[in-house]
C-alpha cells in the first residue's frame, strides 16, 4: 500500500484493503479469544481454593463464560469458511410468494420478520427496501438489506424455496394448508468499480408508493423501477421519499443483482440460468416448517431438524446455516463465490 502506484489500479487497490481489513478483523477476534481462554483458566484455578468462600462462585461464573466462549468459537470456525469474493459482504434478500395465493402472501411476511429476527439478533442491520403488499393481507414480495460483517456469506445458505404446512387462518373451514415462498440472496455490491451497466440498456420508471387501502401514497411519484432490457431484471425501490435515494437504491440492487447472475455465466447465457431457478411450489423446497399436525422444521439438505417451530420462526435459524456451511466445507461445493 505504500507503493506509489498502488492506488493506479482503484478496482484492484480496494480488493487489497478489504482483504487487509478482513485479516485484521480476524486476528482481533482470535486475539479476543485468547484472552478469554486465559481468563478463563485464571477464574477457573481460583475457583478451585478451598480457602477462598467465593469458589464456589467463581467456578459457577467460570462454567457459564465457557459456554460462552464456545459459542464464540465455534461461530469464528464458521466464519473462517466464508472466503469468497462477495462473503463479507452485506446481503441483499428478495422473499416472492409462490403456489398457494393468499396463504403465501402471509408466508411471505412471516419469513421477513423471521429472518429480521435472526439478523438483529447477530448485530447485523435490516432496512426494508421495497415491498409489494397482498390485496387482502400479507405481501406478494419483498426486499430487505442486511448490513454487517458476513451477512451475505451467512444468508446466501438460505437460497431456495421455502415450504409452510399449517392450519390456514384464512379458511373458515379450518383445513390445514401448504404454500410455499422463494428467497433469493444477492451480495451488495458498493459501486461503480464492480460493474458498470449501459444507461441504454436500462427503462426506468416512477410511480407512486401505496398499500393496501390507500395508506402511505406518496403525492409525488418516488417510486423508481428499473429494468435491465437485456436480461429482464427488474429492481425497485420506495423506501425514501426522494425518488433521487430510491433510484441509487434500486440501481445498487440491480447491479448485485446482475453480479450475481455473472457469477453464475456469462450475461449471454442469461436465458439458461433462467430456466433453471427453481419454481415456488411442490418438489423444490429446500426447508419445511410444519406447524401442523404435528411441529417440525427441517433442512432438507442437511436433515437437520428441531421441533421447536416458535423458536425458529423468532429468528433461531443458527442450527440451519450451520449445518450447511459445514456441510458445504466437507463436500468442498462451496457457494462462497456466488
Amino acid at each position: 500500500m505504500a507503493e506509489p502506484d498502488f492506488w493506479g489500479d482503484q478496482r484492484a487497490a480496494q480488493a487489497v484493503v478489504r482483504r487487509l481489513s478482513t485479516a485484521r478483523r480476524k486476528l482481533e477476534r482470535l486475539g479476543r479469544l485468547e484472552q478469554g481462554v486465559a481468563d478463563l483458566a485464571i477464574l477457573t484455578e481460583l475457583g478451585q481454593d478451598e480457602s477462598d468462600d467465593d469458589a464456589a462462585d467463581m467456578l459457577a461464573e467460570a462454567g457459564a463464560s465457557l459456554t460462552k466462549l464456545a459459542a464464540e468459537a465455534d461461530r469464528f470456525r464458521l466464519e473462517l469458511l466464508l472466503v469468497g469474493e462477495y462473503d463479507r459482504r452485506n446481503a441483499l434478500i428478495t422473499l416472492h410468494a409462490g403456489a398457494g395465493g393468499i396463504e403465501s402472501q402471509d408466508w411471505v411476511e412471516m419469513l421477513l420478520r423471521m429472518y429480521t429476527r435472526w439478523a438483529q439478533e447477530h448485530g447485523f442491520e435490516v432496512e426494508l427496501l421495497d415491498s409489494l403488499e397482498g390485496e387482502e393481507a400479507g405481501l406478494k414480495s419483498a426486499t430487505v438489506e442486511v448490513r454487517g460483517d458476513n451477512a451475505y456469506g451467512f444468508l446466501r445458505t438460505e437460497r431456495g424455496v421455502h415450504r409452510l404446512v399449517r392450519i390456514s387462518p384464512f379458511d373458515s373451514q379450518n383445513r390445514r394448508h401448504t404454500t410455499f415462498a422463494s428467497l433469493d440472496v444477492t451480495p451488495d455490491i458498493e459501486t461503480d468499480l464492480e460493474l458498470e451497466v449501459d444507461p441504454e440498456e436500462l427503462r426506468i420508471d416512477y410511480y407512486r408508493a401505496g398499500g393496501r387501502g390507500g395508506q402511505h401514497v406518496n403525492k409525488t411519484e418516488s417510486a423508481v423501477r428499473i429494468t435491465h432490457l437485456p436480461t429482464g431484471l427488474v429492481s425497485t425501490c420506495q423506501n425514501e421519499r426522494s425518488q433521487h435515494s430510491n433510484r441509487e437504491t434500486a440501481m445498487r440492487i440491480l447491479k448485485s443483482r446482475l453480479l450475481k447472475l455473472r457469477e453464475q455465466e456469462h450475461l449471454e447465457q442469461v436465458a439458461a440460468i433462467k430456466g433453471e431457478q427453481r419454481e415456488a411450489a411442490w418438489g423444490n423446497q429446500i426447508r419445511s416448517y410444519v406447524f401442523q399436525p404435528y411441529s417440525l422444521v427441517k433442512d432438507h439438505r442437511t436433515d437437520v431438524e428441531t421441533g421447536n417451530v416458535q423458536a425458529v420462526m423468532d429468528g433461531d435459524l443458527d442450527q440451519f446455516i450451520f449445518a450447511f456451511l459445514k456441510q458445504e466445507a466437507r463436500t468442498g461445493n462451496s457457494a462462497a463465490g456466488d
